[in-house]
């Protein structure tokens, strides 16, 4: 059995501004920080750890940094960056707000919101694809670690797409699960038995977060209601 604590990554300006941050390296900000050393604490404190990843993106590797540094004092190794735990790339409207896309790929947004797990923007990633790159990245990660907890500081839609694994849900459709920036999410994967199996032991655990600001949310569910009453 190997367990999997999931975070993902803090806040940072651009999940302020509700924009498509894709594979742009974008920074947290001071409220993700803060986030980042809540999350070490708390899992410090908890059930041991014995490897701690990130995806290689900055954001990922700011969070996964406070509880390696916690760890290391009693003689973990250090982080792993693995490109696999990368967040979706959007291809052309990375770094670009909703309203942006709206006004300069009008026709790339509608289909967009139609949620088809094959549909890509220009240059990016369909959700299928997505999906395989996910998976695969996780299944090596429990493989090479049986019996033992990793910590694996990733992103939003990198847990949408372990929450439908772990559900059987369909690729298609938007996302319909509540995934806050420093949250933390636990699974349990029986290597023996099925690696391709996820059980959620708990989701969208913020206890440790606890009096901070509001979290901005992108409600796919929601546009996707706009859009059929269109």
């Amino acid at each position: 059995m190997t367990r999997l604590i999931l975070v993902r990554h803090g806040e940072t300006e651009w999940n302020r501004q509700l924009r498509f941050q894709g594979q742009v390296d974008v920074p947290l900000n001071a409220t993700g920080h803060e986030q980042a050393l809540r999350v070490a604490r708390r899992l410090a404190d908890g059930d041991p750890v014995h490897r701690v990843v990130s995806s290689d993106l900055v954001r990922a590797r700011q969070t996964a940094d406070p509880l390696a540094e916690l760890l290391a004092r009693r003689g973990l190794p250090d982080p792993v960056a693995i490109a696999g735990l990368r967040e979706q790339s959007f291809g052309i409207v990375d770094g670009m707000s909703v309203d942006e896309i709206k006004r300069r790929h009008p026709a790339a947004w509608n289909a967009w919101i139609d949620y088809r797990a094959d549909y890509a923007f220009e240059g990016g990633e369909s959700t299928r694809h997505f999906h395989a790159r996910v998976m695969a990245a996780l299944r090596a990660l429990v493989l090479a670690h049986p019996g033992e907890t990793v910590v694996a500081v990733t992103h939003g839609g990198v847990l949408d797409m372990v929450w439908r694994s772990a559900r059987a849900l369909s690729l298609d459709g938007p996302r319909v699960t509540h995934i806050p920036n420093g949250g933390v999410n636990r699974v349990q994967v029986y290597v023996d038995v099925d690696p391709h199996r996820l059980d959620i032991l708990d989701w969208a655990d913020i206890a440790h977060l606890d009096g901070m600001p509001p979290q901005p949310v992108y409600d796919q569910a929601r546009l996707a209601q706009i859009r059929q009453r269109v």
